[in-house]
């Protein structure tokens, strides 16, 4: 059950610096070197705090091996830090993570299968209150209770309090709508095909930013969708007939390898290129464990990055190719950006996406305003980066 598996993981991730304590006081991973770490947390977690192990198997057997060591850990633990709850043994700062109480529930009306007064009304049947189109941040910072709003920036955009969930919605379940943060709706506006264009996604899964294109193509048109993940893809898949999308062909293939000569791509005018990267920018609705990225790691991410750029802008018929990255690192973005730039700065030109937009590129280069960023404090989204790059002479004008 998608609800029930999302508390479990936010829950796990929320004790996780208590269940680091009690995976090393108990020698679990030592004892048991084939389990994972983080099935580890999670199996942990769901017998001592959650409610009793659900899984069969093996892995169930095994956690209650080492219960009552495991519990009697806890113990421990609990009077070491005098504390008689499980919920105290978490330092108030971890209770909530920076940023993520702030961000309010995106959804995306999906106007292949409905349209956005529909929703509206839906909603309000629901015993949700409509207050119009948002005239500000301030206004979707100050939402509460079942109060919703349109979306200042972005058409098709509803705009909900912090944490409201509709994972378990009709009409999230059938498709019509899809929870996704304002800033990850970005590349596919700012990339905006016309009806009957051919469109590549190049790191696509898991499907989001696809389904959006197909919208925004009104399922006119070709997408080409890859990823090097079969099973991420095949969820993907899922996600997009759901959507109702059609037309579009998803390859188990990553996409430095992909020809830019083979003929079947010898139309592809728009690219939405959102690589792996650094993550930084993402925005858990549960504390944030993991370390900053060292500048090793920094790096050979920013050298994939410049790699795949390069190689989607070597498209023939490429028009204008959207990048964007969940990163707040200036390596991973400006600077990927301006490196090539200055390798194929005479075909392709930076674009001043979106003007009305607040907050711009950091200025790492000349022009580099022209880039977009989001934040949890300017925009109320995830940490989010895009640049929008076309070629010389096309001279479409930019949303």
């Amino acid at each position: 059950h998608v609800r029930q598996l999302y508390a479990l993981v936010s829950e796990t991730l929320r004790y996780s610096p208590v269940l680091e304590k009690l995976l090393a006081g108990a020698a679990l991973l030592r004892a048991e070197k084939k389990l994972p770490p983080q099935l580890a947390k999670v199996l942990v977690y769901d017998l001592l705090f959650g409610k009793g192990l659900k899984c069969g198997g093996r892995w169930k057997a095994l956690a209650r091996r080492h219960r009552a060591r495991l519990e009697a850990e806890l113990a421990r633990l609990k009077v070491q830090q005098k504390v008689s709850r499980n919920e105290d043994l978490l330092a108030p700062a971890r209770a909530a993570s920076p940023g993520a109480s702030q961000v309010p529930r995106y959804v995306r009306v999906n106007t292949l299968k409905t349209c956005v007064d529909d929703v509206i009304d839906f909603f309000k049947r629901q015993g949700y209150s409509y207050l119009g189109k948002a005239a500000s941040v301030e206004e979707l910072r100050a939402l509460s209770g079942k109060k919703f709003l349109l979306d200042l920036h972005l058409p098709e955009l509803l705009v909900f309090p912090p944490q409201t969930d509709f994972h378990d919605s009709l009409l999230y379940t059938s498709g019509h709508i899809i929870l996704q943060d304002k800033a990850s709706c970005l590349p596919a506006f700012l990339l905006g095909p016309a009806a009957g264009s051919h469109v590549i996604d190049a790191c696509a899964a898991p499907g989001n930013k696809t389904s959006h294109l197909a919208a925004i193509l009104k399922n006119k048109g070709q997408i080409f969708a890859f990823d090097v993940d079969t099973k991420r893809l095949a969820t993907m898949n899922t996600m997009l007939t759901r959507a109702g999308v059609t037309g579009f062909q998803l390859a188990q293939q990553d996409f430095l390898t992909v020809d830019p000569g083979d003929p079947k791509y010898s139309k592809v005018t728009h690219i939405l290129l959102d690589p792996s990267c650094s993550g930084s920018g993402m925005v858990n609705r549960v504390p944030r464990e993991e370390a900053a990225p060292s500048a090793e790691r920094l790096q050979a991410l920013a050298g994939f990055q410049r790699k795949v750029l390069s190689h989607a802008l070597s498209f023939p018929a490429l028009r204008r190719l959207v990048y964007s990255t969940c990163s707040l690192h200036r390596e991973e973005n400006e600077d990927v950006v301006r490196a090539v730039l200055q390798e194929r700065g005479l075909a392709f030109r930076l674009v001043n996406a979106f003007p009305s937009w607040p907050c711009r590129g950091l200025a790492a280069f000349p022009g580099a305003e022209s880039c977009l960023r989001a934040s949890p404090a300017d925009t109320l989204t995830h940490g989010f980066f895009v640049a929008v790059l076309e070629r010389h002479g096309e001279g479409a004008a930019a949303p």
